[in-house]
């Protein structure tokens, strides 16, 4: 009999949820804070046209985060909108599975 390993199964269990949640929130505002900047730029450019006079996605993504180090709120709902828009995905499905 491995004690090892039924140690370490109860204890990667045990500490999975939490750092699969760790990940995921990593992943998911590190997307806002680096990819997002540019899709707004790219979906702003063709709906609205140039941002600025002749600025290009970096000049945008710049402003952002200075936005975000000066605490504006519309920069960091901007920035945590993805892991914000999974997060209430879950709390709907969580509801919707407690009233079926």
């Amino acid at each position: 009999m491995d004690v090892t390993n039924e140690t370490d199964a109860r204890v990667s269990s045990a500490t999975k949820p939490w750092q699969r949640e760790v990940v995921l929130a990593a992943w998911l505002i590190g997307f806002g804070l680096l990819a997002l900047p540019f899709a707004v730029y790219v979906v702003g450019q063709r709906v609205l046209g140039e941002y600025g006079e002749g600025l290009g996605p970096f000049a945008l993504a710049e402003s952002i985060w200075l936005d975000l180090l000066s605490l504006r709120p519309a920069a960091w709902i901007l920035v945590l909108s993805p892991y914000l828009t999974i997060q209430l995905a879950r709390g709907v499905r969580r509801i919707w599975r407690r009233t079926v």
